[in-house]
């Protein structure tokens, strides 16, 4: 049997990094946590999750700042990104305009919807 693909959740909410990491192992997948910008660079880093599914409104280092950080360090740079979000489609088109660094894997705005985060998250890790 194949190893358990491990998922950073990235949140600041803790109701909603409950809720997600709940989702997602209950889904099958390892999963590792992070509650600002700063510690999910860290976390990825040091966990080189298989996906990260990251927030955009955060204190410390906001989820775009995150992003742009992650899509601009060549050892973290290929790890997909499910962006969530409660600021909606106008952070969806922000962010398909940072060509430099490339389109999210993925986009599920809040409020989520459990059985098509879990649908984007296995079409994307294939898993």
């Amino acid at each position: 049997m194949s190893e358990k693909k491990k998922i950073l959740v990235v949140d600041d909410e803790l109701d909603i990094l409950a809720y997600l990491v709940a989702l997602f192992q209950d889904s099958g997948y390892d999963t590792v946590t992070a509650q600002n910008g700063v510690e999910a660079l860290e976390k990825a880093k040091s966990e080189k999750p298989d996906l990260i599914s990251l927030d955009m409104a955060m204190p410390e280092q906001s989820g775009v700042r995150t992003y742009r950080a992650l899509k601009d360090d060549p050892t973290l740079k290929s790890i997909p990104i499910i962006v969530v979000t409660g600021v909606g489609e106008e952070m969806e088109t922000y962010l398909s305009k940072m060509k430099a660094f490339g389109k999210p894997a993925g986009f599920m705005a809040k409020p989520i919807i459990p059985e098509d985060l879990v649908a984007m998250t296995r079409n994307i890790l294939k898993a």
